[in-house]
């Protein structure tokens, strides 16, 4: 199962601050019943890769919809194919490691 890290940098916005915009994009996996998880630096996605793919799309339009004229948006997807994994399941898979 493909799992995907996104991060959303709104650009020339009237503050610092960004996180009503990072809000209202993780609004669109919410009403979606996406499978999600917020960090303080970006949000995993858990799901098919069309259905991330068009996730993302909508998230990255967000900021545009609020007026933002510059928008940088990264993505980065582990697909791996053997099997279904999560991203908590990769993350306690790490823990365990750690003892």
């Amino acid at each position: 199962m493909p799992i995907a890290t996104v991060n959303i940098i709104p650009l020339g916005t009237s503050t610092p601050s960004v996180g009503d915009y990072i809000a209202d994009c993780v609004r669109v996996l919410k009403e979606a019943g996406a499978s999600f998880e917020v960090d303080a630096m970006g949000t995993v996605i858990d799901g098919e890769i069309d259905e991330i793919l068009n996730l993302v799309k909508k998230m990255h339009a967000v900021p545009f919809e609020k007026g933002v004229q510059r928008v940088v948006t990264t993505v980065s997807i582990d697909d791996r194919r053997d099997k279904k994994v999560t991203a908590r399941e990769k993350l306690a898979s790490v823990m365990r490691r750690l003892g």
